[in-house]
């Protein structure tokens, strides 16, 4: 009787939840915990995956979208653990979101091939961290897809340098490169436009 109500409540929460994603993110994070070293600000961090059958598109010969968007998350977690960006913005009674991204896919990842998902911070504004990500096949070291993310921190009453500065004090924000100004342009002008439909 308690095994038929153990097996009917992890069906249920099965239905209900993605309980794979939570297991996911809770064992990225223990971990790295465990096993990895605090990193630097500007560290690149680094997960591991393989693009299984439930990564796979309907012609199950490749991963589909949605995944790369998915393993994506998990790397921002481990990253923000890592670094301590997370521990400083809650301390402070803040949270972070996911504001904006923009994926280049340079090549698809084929079944069963594993690969690594590397996060570093690039840039930050008032509000956002800004972070760049890349999917590489351990098979051939090939950049498989490009990744910039916006952060958007809220809950704060001070803006991220200060965050910044409680972890690392002599950090100073970098010059946002070509790409990420070109991004950042992209994103205002489409914030503007959409102002004016209004």
């Amino acid at each position: 009787m308690l095994c038929s109500c153990c097996v009917a409540i992890i069906a249920i929460l099965y239905i209900l939840f993605d309980v794979n994603y939570f297991l996911r993110i809770i064992f990225t994070i223990l971990w790295g915990r465990l096993f990895e070293k605090k990193k630097k600000l500007f560290d690149t961090t680094t997960i591991y995956g393989i693009c299984s059958t439930q990564d796979v598109d309907l012609v199950f010969k490749h991963m589909n979208n949605a995944r790369y968007l998915r393993e994506l998350d998990f790397a921002r977690f481990h990253f923000y653990d890592r670094s301590g960006i997370y521990a400083a913005i809650t301390k402070r009674g803040g949270s972070a979101v996911q504001g904006a991204s923009t994926i280049r896919y340079r090549r698809a990842i084929p079944i069963f091939t594993p690969y690594k998902v590397t996060t570093k911070l690039i840039y930050w504004e008032d509000k956002h961290f800004y972070v760049e990500q890349q999917f590489i096949s351990l098979t051939d070291n090939f950049i498989r897809a490009v990744v910039l993310s916006r952060q958007t921190v809220t809950g704060l009453k001070v803006p991220v340098e200060q965050v910044i500065a409680d972890i690392e004090p002599e950090t100073r924000r970098p010059e946002p490169t070509k790409e990420l100004q070109l991004w950042l342009d992209c994103m205002e002008e489409s914030s503007q436009s959409l102002k004016k439909q209004k």
